[in-house]
């Protein structure tokens, strides 16, 4: 869907900012009726522009002060094994995100960890350790941030 107005781009900004804000101030702030922000915004969701709403959680309030970049290079390809290879990896609790890529890594995970050991026993024993693993990165995260709106 790429026919968005101005009013369905303030939308999705300001649910970006806030998943959470109700659909009377939603309306308010962009300058439309209640009804027609919530069939805008239906709509969004209907065309797969909007993929979901959640909580942003703060893996370090949660123990999880560590975050890494691990890139992986594949020791094979083939659509089968990577799939079930990629399901495999987002399996993994400490597994933030994956994005499979193009270029010399083939997998860039972000994981988050509580401490350098809980990071070699995710990194050695349940990843680098799997037969699709040809060679294995990892760099240290100082710091994280989102960009604050895309649309």
């Amino acid at each position: 869907m790429t026919d968005l107005d101005a009013s369905d781009r303030h939308i999705l900004a300001l649910l970006q900012k806030n998943a959470r804000i109700g659909n009377k101030e939603l309306a308010a702030t962009v300058g439309l009726a209640e009804s027609t922000c919530h069939r805008r915004v239906a709509r969004l969701v209907e065309a797969g522009v909007i993929r979901g709403f959640h909580a942003s959680l703060d893996p370090a309030a949660l123990g999880l002060s560590l975050q890494v970049l691990v890139s992986i290079q594949l020791a094979r390809h083939g659509d089968q094994g990577v799939s079930q290879f990629r399901d495999l990896l987002l399996a993994l609790p400490e597994v933030l995100e994956l994005y499979q890529t193009g270029g010399s890594q083939d997998l860039i995970l972000r994981v988050a960890v509580r401490d350098t050991e809980h990071l070699r026993a995710v990194v050695l024993d349940r990843i680098a350790a799997r037969p699709e693993v040809g060679r294995l990165e990892t760099a240290l995260i100082f710091e994280h941030r989102r960009a604050p709106s895309f649309a």
